[in-house]
């Protein structure tokens, strides 16, 4: 029998284990959704060191999926590749954000800095999780994620201050996204628990901080508008006709050949 994973020497419940499941299946949802819409501007990028830097960028979010993904394993969850490739539309539970087209340059810059951001955040408060792996896979991760956020923060900034037209295109993607970003700090079920045990950071509080990061960079420094957010938003099992297309070709060489292995 497999030994239950401890925290600080304090055995995880089986409600905490199901409730630490839902929450990693649910970051990695949102890294393998926004890694596709990032691979997309492959060969396509306004400039070839673009096109390198978005790429890597997008291999970086896989890679963290891949880490939230194989602790969920060791915790009882399905294989990775399983989880990514054999699921339904209805079985995933990424935001909406993430899922939409990938849109023109600024679309794909201001979508990546919100998220970024909302990331970055969330693993520098993860590093202090009483839950060794978490804490492990977050100092790991966050790194990563800080040179993402610097990269396309200046990329939002020099599109927003650049011409009229760019200017335009930004305000626009602004408006179209933000809506959608504080799906991203909707909690799981069971989350709270797990908070006050301090396996996972408050969400609040890092809801808090980057609402206070994006409008400092956004409007004090780019000079954009932040729309009115919705009042309420749609649960994570709530998804755009976007998504369904979008896992029917990713998944697509994986459910032609499922017997496939990698030498």
């Amino acid at each position: 029998m497999t030994p239950t994973p401890s925290i600080s020497g304090t055995e995880l419940t089986d409600t905490q284990t199901q409730a630490l499941l839902l929450k990693l299946t649910v970051l990695a949802d949102d890294e393998i959704i926004l890694a596709h819409r990032n691979g997309e501007w492959t060969g396509h990028a306004p400039i070839l060191e673009e096109d390198i830097a978005l790429a890597n960028i997008a291999q970086d979010e896989l890679g963290h999926a891949g880490l939230y993904l194989s602790l969920a394993q060791t915790l009882g969850g399905s294989d990775p590749d399983r989880v990514a490739f054999w699921r339904g539309p209805d079985d995933y539970r990424n935001t909406r954000l993430v899922e939409l087209p990938k849109g023109d340059w600024a679309f794909t810059m201001v979508r990546q800095f919100l998220y970024d951001t909302s990331e970055a955040l969330w693993l520098e408060a993860a590093t202090r999780s009483t839950y060794a792996p978490l804490a492990e896979i977050a100092a790991k991760a966050v790194r990563e994620e800080k040179f993402h956020v610097q990269h396309t923060a200046l990329w939002v900034e020099r599109l927003a201050l650049g011409t009229p037209e760019s200017e335009r295109r930004t305000q626009a993607a602004l408006t179209e996204l933000w809506p959608h970003a504080a799906q991203l700090f909707q909690p799981v079920e069971g989350e709270a628990a797990l908070t006050a045990s301090g396996i996972l950071p408050d969400l609040n509080a890092v809801h808090a901080r980057w609402t206070d990061l994006v409008t400092r960079h956004l409007v004090d420094k780019c000079g954009l508008t932040l729309p009115d957010a919705p009042t309420t938003q749609p649960g994570r099992d709530t998804h755009t006709h976007h998504l369904a297309p979008l896992l029917e070709e990713m998944q697509s060489v994986a459910r032609q050949h499922p017997d496939a292995e990698v030498w």
